[in-house]
């Protein structure tokens, strides 16, 4: 493993008293702590910091650290022949870093360490950043997710009306607070899954709507599914494909009251294969139809 020079993290000298190890740490944590400090890096040099203390400051882990010997910052060491028998608490040490053989050594509580510590001051918990990914069932409906955090799991509560990419922030329910501090906030990004038929965007929903060719001529009566159930709609005749059909409030539910809308966007398919007889009735319209789709290569020149 690596060592950890913890009194040099600490900037104290090896004989320093427990009351010294706190004030160093006291000191240290003001001026690092990621809620206070804005420099970069902070909250890594925090973390190292309260690592640090953790095992300085109770005196069976620090006899222990100090048995270790001295070496330089990041040397590979390995502990003294008798250490284990001593002080280790799983059969073998050498594939753990420093900080989580000491961790194992977990004489105390959390509770007890932070009293031990004697840190006087709070400390607000840590922000916890979360993805939620919902169906769009769950987004009209509003529903819950369940996170881990520092401290345990936490359910949270998902309104309706979330739309895909929205970060929610969640007071309080984020990691636990020290000496005192409150808990940290849970920001929740939302994440929209993909739907075999609809496609969201905002509270609106977009939904395909293929047609033949007959029924974008002719117009039809058409069935849609929406997640309220199943709708029906009127294609007018001679509809054109990109066209869309607007179904207010059969989008997203909102926050509050209402709903975004769902458009039905045509698309016009042709069998495959298409039968003798359909050719044949093709030819025919072919040849009774005057329609031209194509009028503005009329008047196009050609270069040369």
């Amino acid at each position: 493993m690596k060592f950890k020079d913890y009194y040099e993290t600490l900037a104290i000298e090896r004989g320093a008293s427990a009351e010294e190890i706190k004030k160093a740490y006291r000191r240290l944590a003001r001026q690092c702590h990621p809620d206070i400090s804005k420099e970069e890096g902070a909250e890594e040099r925090f973390k190292e910091i309260s690592e640090a203390y953790q095992t300085l400051s109770d005196p069976e882990k620090r006899q222990a650290y100090d048995d270790l010997g001295r070496h330089n910052p990041g040397e590979d060491f390995r502990p003294p022949p008798d250490w284990e028998t001593r002080f280790s608490t799983g059969p073998s040490q050498q594939e753990v870093d420093l900080s989580e053989l000491f961790e194992q050594m977990g004489f105390r509580s959390s509770q007890r360490r932070r009293q031990a510590a004697g840190v006087d001051f709070p400390i607000r918990g840590q922000d916890v950043e979360a993805v939620a990914r919902l169906s769009l069932d769950e987004v009209s409906s509003g529903t819950q997710v369940t996170l881990e955090r520092p401290g345990g799991n936490v359910r949270i509560r998902v309104p309706v009306g979330v739309t895909d990419g929205e970060r929610l922030r969640i007071p309080a329910r984020g990691g636990p607070g020290s000496g005192g501090g409150p808990a940290g906030d849970v920001y929740l990004h939302i994440q929209l899954q993909p739907h075999p038929l609809f496609r969201p965007v905002g509270h609106d929903l977009y939904l395909e709507l293929p047609l033949t060719p007959s029924e974008a001529a002719l117009g039809a009566q058409i069935e849609l599914p929406s997640l309220d159930g199943r709708v029906r709609v009127t294609v007018k005749p001679g509809a054109q494909a990109g066209q869309k059909l607007r179904l207010a409030g059969k989008g997203l539910r909102q926050r509050g009251e209402g709903a975004g809308d769902l458009y039905a966007v045509l698309r016009i398919v042709m069998p495959t294969p298409i039968s003798e007889r359909e050719q044949e009735l093709y030819r025919e319209l072919a040849e009774a139809s005057s329609f031209q789709p194509r009028p503005h290569f009329a008047g196009g020149s050609s270069d040369g």
